[in-house]
């Protein structure tokens, strides 16, 4: 059958690996014939429930088999998964779910104490599923109330057909954004299952491998440790990462052939103590995210001596995009590869004209993977998501392509090198973080007059946030003060880990903070 939805690389898997293990969470192990009726079951009931093509569903979970057969049960019932990250605060997740009108979310009953005044204004929200003990209404609710082991039973049937194609919108993935607010990168099913068919060719995935899903499943490399593994009947191995020991003694336990990090867990993972079990298992690991330290790709290598090295290079917006191919670390550790199977990397002048070997240009991405913009910005969609250069003509329909803001500069032979990115946003840990956002919180906290959030190189997370801000007119920053202030309403990763005080911030010409002082000021110090 013809896999045209996300959840028919379950339905596939399910039908030619029935027995074999799917998705296991802690001592819990499922098939693929379980996990795939527990989905059926989940879109059956989202169906009963009137969930019509489209709809919005919200997960706001950690990572376990729920989480799963929530995402690809939505799918099933052809609405449209939104996947939030546990670590975001209240009022980030409120945003996402009124962004997007989440009509039902997936949550647990920890989490929804913490969202109770916040989904007062979800004017959208109708219904809440929670995992665990249900929380006690003490004043009447605008939405209703369902517990998940009443969602997915024995006696449930599958949803109806709905009519989606592969071109129709599966998923809605929030990534920070420049104007200081998530943005919402909007997947159809045919960005995800070609991707996921991409990934696992070029990985050579099969279904021999364990592959541990240790990045969130909110951002597209975490999803895309279920895609590619549900791709081949894979088994995925699901942890919410606490300390790098817990991803090396679950390597050892279950013998994991497959596992993909940030650079900041590597550098950490780098340094622990691998038991023979776990590093003979290995069959590759895989770089996302940023820059691996060539140190620490050194020490891997020498841990995983008979693992391939995968240098990887993504964009939510296009869930992936390069790789290098490992034959190649060796000569050329610093590049990001060349295209993955199925796609098209162009190096372009601003007025689109492609850029000689060894000229440094945009990179823009072509092909299936390119998302369909971003939810609900038409303004930001334009400048992001443009006609590819020299593809359009009279004899074909015109062709959008993702021009990434990002320099890079190719090779006579063909290999990508990243020079820098052209926007403000801040890479740590992983994560892209808009430094409006955390400057608006930091107006927000009354504590100072002016505030300018800046990445600075760091070894270790690739970018450290350094907050500089100023006093208010005859006063003065308390920076534990206000550290304890941010710490409440940001998730740990967008915390400054430095907060420099100056009784005024350097202005350019045209009277705006001028960052690049700052930068220059704060690398030197």
């Amino acid at each position: 059958m013809m896999r045209t939805q996300l959840h028919h690389l379950l339905r596939d898997a399910a039908d030619r690996e029935g027995s074999a293990p799917a998705l296991t969470f802690k001592d819990r192990t499922v098939s693929y014939a379980e996990l795939w009726h527990d989905v059926v079951a989940f879109g059956g009931w989202l169906y009963e429930l009137g969930l019509e093509r489209g709809d919005r569903v919200g997960v706001y979970l950690e990572k376990r088999v729920e989480t799963v057969v929530s995402l690809f049960g939505t799918s099933a019932a052809g609405g449209v998964f939104v996947p939030v990250n546990p670590l975001l605060r209240p009022r980030q997740v409120a945003h996402i779910l009124n962004d997007c009108s989440v009509r039902v979310l997936i949550t647990s009953g920890e989490r929804l104490d913490l969202l109770r005044d916040e989904l007062e204004r979800c004017h959208a929200l109708q219904c809440v599923v929670v995992l665990g003990s249900r929380p006690q209404a003490a004043h009447e609710r605008p939405y209703g109330l369902h517990g998940w082991e009443d969602v997915v039973d024995a006696d449930a049937y599958a949803p109806a057909d709905q009519g989606v194609i592969d071109i129709d919108v599966a998923a809605v993935l929030y990534t920070s954004g420049s104007t200081g607010k998530p943005k919402g990168v909007v997947l159809s099913h045919r960005n995800l299952v070609v991707g996921a068919e991409s990934v696992s060719q070029y990985l050579s995935n099969t279904d021999d491998d364990c592959i541990l899903a240790a990045l969130p499943l909110s951002f597209d490399a975490g999803l895309s440790q279920l895609t590619t593994a549900f791709n081949v009947g894979a088994h995925v191995v699901l942890m919410n990462y606490l300390v790098p020991g817990d991803v090396v003694g679950l390597c050892a336990e279950h013998a994991v052939t497959g596992l993909t990090c940030v650079p900041p867990l590597w550098i950490q993972l780098a340094d622990q103590l691998w038991p023979a079990k776990a590093r003979s298992s290995m069959r590759y690991f895989a770089n996302t995210g940023g820059r691996m330290p060539k140190p620490t790709l050194e020490k891997l290598r020498s841990i995983f001596p008979n693992a391939a090295p995968y240098l990887m290079y993504g964009l939510t917006e296009a869930f992936r995009s390069t790789y290098l191919d490992p034959a190649e670390v060796e000569r050329r550790p610093d590049s990001i590869g060349k295209a993955i199977p199925n796609t098209e990397i162009l190096v372009v002048r601003e007025d689109g004209s492609a850029c000689a070997a060894g000229e440094e240009g945009e990179l823009v991405h072509r092909g299936a993977l390119v998302a369909l913009g971003y939810w609900n910005d038409a303004a930001r969609t334009a400048e992001r998501f443009r006609p590819a250069p020299g593809r359009n003509s009279a004899h074909s329909t015109p062709e959008i392509a993702v021009w990434s803001g990002d320099t890079v500069v190719r090779d006579e032979e063909g290999f990508l090198y990243f020079v820098r990115r052209k926007d403000e946003m801040i890479k740590t840990s992983g994560y892209r973080v808009s430094p409006t956002e955390i400057e608006e919180i930091t107006y927000g906290t009354g504590l100072v007059r002016d505030a300018v959030a800046l990445g600075v190189d760091d070894a270790r997370l690739g970018q450290r946030i350094v907050l500089v801000v100023s006093p208010p007119d005859g006063e003065a920053v308390d920076p534990d003060a206000l550290l304890g202030a941010l710490r409440e309403q940001l998730p740990a990763y967008m915390v400054p880990k430095q907060i420099e005080v100056r009784a005024a911030l350097p202005r350019s010409a045209n009277e705006k903070f001028d960052r690049n002082v700052l930068r220059q000021e704060l690398m030197s110090a």
